[in-house]
């Protein structure tokens, strides 16, 4: 599949935080634990998300050339209250402005420091895209609201999870990918829910080479199947595998290894 577009990651940044927003302030308990990120209450979830989003804000404003120090980060805590819903949407709302404001500003090729190599405000757009995605569904699935998200922004973050754990591979000689060195196993996810055109179907190999993977249909060690919100969930380990809305076919204790290793997210 193709990436987005910069300014369709942009509008998309924008819009997840607008939902991540109606969760802070739907009157849900701001102390209550977030049972995908079990160290976190909710609170302390949007803290870090809004603290990361203004990280980013600034280095692409800045034109970073390395890594920025967090507490280099204007407000990056955010506010001083606890357990105020009013001021930490107040807090998150300014820091999705000032995101997305840096990253339109810039547009994709501005050169910028990232830790994985690609050095452009294109690689944070769709970072930060992805990052509000699966932690507003963090936060949403806590609150016990619906959640979903558009089916090419689903289908893109499962792309950019491939990638990375390929980067991860190329680059990184102590990651856990390594642990997915062996045999030849398979790993096919198929969206229910879209077009048959393969966009939303992906093999992932595993061999002694380690990770490869392409869109597409082929029989598989096993198969993660359902709707593409919720195959996106439980890959990016936010649901369990036996979720009644997806459903694991063949042997299941491969899927699990990868989920084990892949551990990005």
């Amino acid at each position: 599949m193709t990436r987005l577009a910069h300014e369709r990651y942009c509008d998309e940044i924008a819009h997840q935080v607008g939902e991540l927003r109606s969760v802070v302030t739907s009157g849900t308990d701001l102390s209550r634990a977030v049972p995908t990120t079990p160290d976190w209450s909710l609170e302390q979830l949007v803290r870090h998300l809004g603290g990361a989003l203004r990280w980013v804000a600034l280095m692409v404003r800045t034109g970073a050339e390395r890594e920025t120090p967090e507490e280099d980060v204007p407000g990056f805590g955010g506010p001083e209250a606890r357990g105020a819903a009013a001021a930490l949407d107040a807090w998150l709302a300014e820091s999705g402005d000032l995101v997305v404001g840096a990253l339109r500003e810039a547009g994709p090729d501005a050169r910028v420091w990232s830790w994985a190599g690609v050095g452009n405000a294109g690689f944070w757009a769709r970072r930060m895209t992805h990052e509000v995605t699966v932690h507003r569904a963090d936060a949403t699935l806590a609150a016990g609201l619906p959640y979903d998200v558009a089916p090419e922004v689903a289908a893109d973050a499962v792309d950019e999870w491939l990638e990375i754990v390929e980067w991860a591979q190329r680059t990184l000689p102590d990651d856990e990918v390594h642990g997915l060195r062996g045999p030849l196993r398979t790993i096919h996810l198929h969206a229910t829910d879209t077009a048959p055109d393969g966009a939303a179907e992906w093999l992932i190999r595993l061999d002694e080479e380690g990770v490869s993977w392409s869109h597409g249909y082929e029989k598989a060690t096993v198969a993660l199947r359902g709707p593409l919100t919720w195959v996106l969930l439980a890959f990016y380990r936010r649901v369990p595998l036996d979720d009644p809305r997806i459903e694991v076919l063949g042997e299941r204790a491969v899927l699990e290894h990868w989920l084990e290793r892949a551990t990005f997210g």
